[in-house]
């Protein structure tokens, strides 16, 4: 009986976490991802009243980095407590058809914004400024001010969103700023 009350002891001392849900599109979603209106203008305002980053993660149903990233990175606590403290992340389709309008206020599929952006990779999470002044009149691939285009393991995803938030960007690349950390 003793070991039954210690595990029930146990339990009830971990932490809850919402587990993200395999949606009936095919994407696994965290329950803290921005539920938006799909204007980025709106998303990024939105973010940064509430003192976070705006962020978007392009996936493709399927993808198995994807997945791994739901299910192995942000099941970390660790990785999980500070980006949902940190940031605001707009799930989108690369090969998308849900119309979505861009900071330049152009109406265009989710299909066409990656085009335009450039994004080939699933999973791909572009950080953007902290204000859409900072990028008026600039060409989209000018936009952003860092991305991780594929899959990173769980250390280095947690270290890209710090190198964002901290704007390390600001400072030196990203290989660098993981570099001066690891010595």
């Amino acid at each position: 009986m003793a070991g039954g009350v210690a595990f029930g002891a146990s339990l009830v001392t971990q932490r809850l976490r919402a587990e993200p849900a395999l949606s009936e599109d095919g994407f696994y979603k965290q329950p803290w991802f921005v539920d938006s209106f799909l204007e980025l203008a709106d998303d990024l305002q939105a973010a940064a009243k509430s003192g976070k980053r705006f962020a978007i993660m392009w996936e493709l149903r399927g993808c198995p980095y994807c997945r791994e990233t739901h299910l192995v990175n942000f099941a970390r606590p660790d990785i999980e407590d500070y980006v949902k403290s940190n940031f605001d992340i707009l799930q989108l389709n690369i090969i998308g058809a849900r119309k979505v309008t861009d900071f330049d206020g152009a109406e265009v599929s989710e299909k066409a914004l990656a085009a335009k952006y450039g994004i080939r990779f699933t999973p791909t999470v572009q950080f953007f400024p902290e204000k859409p002044e900072s990028f008026s009149g600039k060409q989209p691939d000018k936009r952003e001010v860092a991305r991780a285009a594929g899959y990173l393991r769980p250390d280095d995803f947690l270290a890209m969103f710090r190198f964002v938030r901290e704007k390390e960007y600001e400072l030196k690349s990203f290989r660098d700023y993981v570099r001066a950390m690891r010595s």
